[in-house]
């Protein structure tokens, strides 16, 4: 009894002690122009990660400080966060009074960052975007620069594309199963409705999911962490679209326990930046919640973005000297209206609800069960034995002449004096003529010829005096088709969160998702004409039909026709995760399991491979774990150092996994899953006035595939020979990638007004290898070669590739800004960038030894020399891009509304740029590649992608 009456008064003794030693601080949080209190705000005590929120009323508490000086953070979305140096004074409370937040300008500068671009054209259904790092912003000022200032020149943050990222909508996964990337345009236009957002970056721990190199986004639909009230807005620019209107309103949290947000927007232009590319885009989000009691809350969120634009054409150098710039070859004029014939039309609604548990005061349960349904099309012309119709098709240019060689397979004795093997008769009389011919007809007809296609399509009537009274629908000869891709995809997942003691956290989940992709395509306008043939008229007899089950089909709009087949997949996808806070040291660590089966179903008997296309393909399956962890140690409560580390593997896409789904079942051979390796570590500073982070980084990718797509005509391991064509799938496997580099991110708030933001980046993506290359050309498919055209995958071996630049972005880029806001609420920016060392997509097919190889004689060019080579394969640098920008903006409060203004000015000295570019396949040999470049007017130069030039964005809003 003694010893109990000891410990209870030694307890008691603890107790009042540490009370003493301790003081509770508070604040009240406030929208600085409307003086409303702000709710779900969050307070964080940087010294021991200690976090709290503000309720109703804008209040924050920390029930115990120890003494000393803390730092303290305040942040939420769409406002600028806030961190304090306090003083605890032991046992004495402490209150920091009214705290004002002013309006986060980066929620109106995401709104004008509207430049997605094609860095895949689309035209295989890739389905998803590769917008080199879109919307990947946050806070951090790098990430900002990198979003809104080197975006636009297609910059990757660390030489990563976006399939290395996690996106989620309330724990869900969005990126595609088919390409891994996300499909930015599913949510598109919802720009209020999607602002609540939580970042990582690289390998980071994240709350949700295990992620990846990159770095993952959340974006948080439930209905009842909206602030109260309605936003409406009307926007103006010159890029993509030419008007936007988007209105939005929460109810917040009400005493029925019932929440909603709803919001809406139209964008559209009838041509946007680029000629002939019509824009036209219809969104809608609801969000409802119901409270059920203090443990459980549903919630149901729908969007609907339905989206349709008019593409762009990436042209040669000749084709951009003669029509400049901003040239589209892709449309032309139709009763008067500029008709675009390369259209991307999305359309996939997404259904998603949500079971919120909060099992206890440091446990909660986040559960989702998600659909999305709905299509993509990529339209295009097709044409069967009529010219091509493409304004820049080769034979249509002054270089088909002026390039142009005869006796090109002459005996080695007969090789000109300049190494280049046949005779050069571009310079003649004939050729110039016929080239001065090419180019009249092509600066007087620079566009499709749509009303000459509809008159093919079409036959005379005549009278009985023979005369041509009118036309009757003939068979099509020209048709407008779409590469169509319906997708029905459900997923369920669980997301742990719990607090197992003071300083330890656990985060668990699982998912599931379940994919069936239908692919076709779907005959969309026959151009006058009456029916089309379902065959491939390159080649002959059944060989030509796509459908032996259903041969010689006439096919009307509506039809599918081509190519038939279904994709299935299945993944699962487990990680667990402990984070562990100390008072100098925080570190964590996290495993995680996936598996994916795919399958492709064919839904048609193609001629070519009549064994090997119709029916399901072989089961293949990949298991995947991963590891990561990472320590930060703070120095002070503003000083830190931060390292991560990874290793993990990642199953290949659908897309590189079946090489030509489209017509057979073929997989590709000794398909595996890629390796991924990765760390940085970083220094952290985060004080009153400065804000930094300077981080080095070190990613390793093995083992990758890669599938592309393009028509050819005549490659016959590297001759080209005729004009007959056929569509090619290049599969490269066994790539390695090395991505390494450091980033700056610096803000110093040198006076109340005044902030400086410096950014850098500086980095070294390369090949690490030379990976193997393997072409699917239908023309080799035959039952003489091979069961079911087995045979059509041709082994060119390896391409010298290692130490060649991975392509499609800047590796360098620096910003410097200067930013001013006056305390009577209006601010100007201003910030210069320069961004450098980008590089052309090489073709991997030149670089194999076929290239150096006469195949019609079986030996190596004579011609060929070591410097020649060299030159011809050496990677195109791009120019250097030196881009300023201007932004700004005044608010004002009238009664209790807030009316905003937002402008921006983009590329302000209008600087034409390359933001990307890719060789042509086309002259797969040194001899004709060689001939082509001599001639001073290659036909088949590399085709560029051009960045915007001036550009405007200026938004009005009100909010009430």
């Amino acid at each position: 009894m003694k010893k109990l009456v000891l410990s209870l008064l030694f307890a008691v003794q603890a107790v009042c002690a540490f009370a003493q030693q301790t003081a509770s601080v508070t604040a009240k949080v406030v929208d600085s122009k409307s003086q409303k209190p702000l709710q779900n705000v969050t307070a964080t005590l940087e010294g021991n990660a200690a976090t709290v929120q503000t309720n109703a009323e804008g209040v924050f508490v920390f029930a115990s400080v120890a003494p000393g000086s803390h730092e303290v953070t305040i942040s939420t979305t769409g406002y600028v966060a806030q961190t304090f140096t306090i003083e605890v004074q032991e046992g004495q409370a402490l209150d920091l009074g009214v705290v004002n937040f002013e309006e986060d300008i980066t929620t109106e500068q995401q709104l004008s960052l509207i430049t997605i671009t094609d860095n895949d054209l689309g035209d295989d259904n890739s389905g998803s975007e590769n917008t080199a790092g879109l919307l990947q912003a946050s806070r951090d000022t790098y990430q900002q620069a990198a979003a809104f200032n080197w975006g636009m020149a297609r910059y990757r943050v660390r030489g990563l594309d976006n399939e290395y990222g996690t996106t989620m909508i309330n724990g869900v996964t969005m990126n595609k199963l088919y390409d891994g990337r996300p499909q930015w345009s599913n949510w598109g236009g919802l720009n209020d409705a999607t602002r609540n957002q939580e970042f990582t970056m690289g390998s980071a721990p994240s709350d949700y999911t295990f992620g990846n190199i990159l770095g993952t986004q959340e974006i948080n639909t439930r209905a009842s962490i909206y602030r109260p009230g309605a936003r409406v807005s009307f926007s103006g620019a010159n890029t993509s679209y030419d008007w936007r209107m988007m209105a939005t309103y929460a109810s917040g949290l009400q005493a029925d326990g019932w929440a909603y947000t709803i919001s809406a927007s139209r964008r559209w232009a009838q041509e946007g930046y680029f000629e002939g590319s019509d824009y036209s885009a219809n969104s809608f989000f609801a969000s409802v919640e119901k409270k059920i009691n203090d443990k459980h809350s549903l919630n149901f969120t729908s969007i609907y973005a339905q989206n349709s634009r008019g593409k762009n054409s990436p042209n040669t150098q000749e084709v951009i000297n003669l029509r400049g710039e901003d040239y589209n070859s892709y449309w032309g004029w139709q009763n008067g209206k500029k008709r675009n014939s390369r259209d991307k039309d999305v359309e996939e609604p997404i259904f998603m609800l949500s079971h919120y548990w909060t099992i206890s005061d440091k446990t909660s349960l986040n559960t989702n069960v998600a659909y999305q349904f709905g299509s993509i099309g990529n339209t295009r012309l097709d044409f069967q034995d009529v010219k091509n119709p493409d304004p820049t098709y080769y034979g249509n240019l002054p270089s088909y002449y002026l390039s142009f060689y005869e006796n090109q397979n002459v005996a080695p004795e007969q090789f000109l004096p300049g190494g280049l093997g046949g005779n050069f008769v571009g310079n003649s009389p004939e050729n110039l003529a016929l080239a001065q011919s090419n180019l009249n007809s092509f600066m007087a007809n620079p566009q499709i010829n749509w009303d000459y296609m509809y008159q093919v399509n079409t036959v005379p009537v005549t009278d009985a005096n023979n005369q041509e009274i009118g036309r009757a629908p003939g068979v099509s000869k020209y048709v407008l088709y779409e590469d169509r891709t319906d997708d029905k995809t459900f997923t369920a997942n669980t997301i742990l969160r719990s607090q197992l003691a003071d300083n330890i956290i656990l985060n668990a989940g699982a998912t599931y998702r379940n994919l069936k992709s239908h692919n076709f395509q779907n005959l969309l306008d026959l151009m006058g004409g009456a029916y089309y043939m379902d065959i491939d008229p390159f080649f002959a007899g059944s060989q030509g039909q796509s459908d032996l089950n259903n041969p010689g089909r006439q096919v009307g709009v509506g039809d599918t026709f081509g190519y038939n087949y279904n994709l299935l997949a299945n993944t699962i996808d487990a990680f667990a995760q402990f984070k562990f806070s100390y008072s100098k040291v925080d570190f964590y660590g996290a495993l995680n399991y996936s598996r994916s089966e795919y399958q492709r179903d064919g839904l048609y008997r193609n001629g070519i491979y009549p064994t090997n296309s119709f029916g399901k393909s072989q089961k293949v399956s990949f298991d995947n774990p991963g590891a990561k962890a990472g320590i930060t140690y703070k120095i002070d409560g503003r000083n830190s150092i931060v390292a991560n580390g990874i290793y993990m593997s990642k199953a290949p896409t659908l897309r590189n996994t079946f090489p030509n789904a489209r017509l057979n079942n073929n997989i590709v051979d000794g398909i595996d899953s890629e390796d991924i390796m990765g760390g940085d570590i970083s220094y952290v500073v985060r004080a009153p006035r400065l804000k930094a982070r300077l981080t080095g980084f070190y990613n390793l990718i093995q083992n990758a595939t890669e599938t592309s797509f393009f028509f050819a005509e005549g490659v016959v391991e590297g001759e080209t020979t005729g004009d007959t064509n056929a569509f090619i799938a290049e599969t490269v496997t066994d790539i390695d990638k090395k991505m390494m580099g450091g980033e700056l991110g610096l803000e110093y708030q040198v006076t109340s007004t005044i902030k400086v933001m410096a950014s850098a980046a500086y980095g070294q993506y390369t090949y690490d290898n030379n990976p193997n290359v393997f072409i699917n050309n239908d023309a080799f498919a035959s039952d003489e070669l091979g069961v079911g055209g087995q045979a059509a995958i041709l082994n060119y071996g390896p391409a010298a590739l290692k130490d060649y630049k991975l392509p499609g972005m800047p590796q360098q880029a620096y910003s410097i800004g200067l930013e001013y806001r006056d305390p009577k609420y209006w601010w100007i920016g201003a910030n210069a960038n320069y961004l450098a060392n980008n590089y052309i997509d090489v073709s991997a097919l030149l670089r194999t030894s076929n290239f150096l190889t006469d195949n019609t004689l079986g030996i190596g060019y004579p011609e060929a020399t070591e410097s020649r080579t060299r030159e011809l394969l050496k990677q195109e640098r791009f120019d250097e891009i030196y881009l300023v920008n201007l932004q700004g903006g005044k608010s004002w409060k009238v009664k209790q509304n807030i009316i905003g203004f937002f402008a921006s000015v983009n590329n302000v000295f209008d600087v034409r740029y390359k933001t990307g570019g890719f060789e042509q396949a086309r002259n797969a040999s040194y001899r004709t590649l060689n001939q082509d470049v001599s001639s001073g007017n290659p036909s088949f130069g590399p085709r560029y992608f051009y960045g915007y030039g001036r550009t405007f964005f200026v938004n009005l809003y009100i909010n009430f």
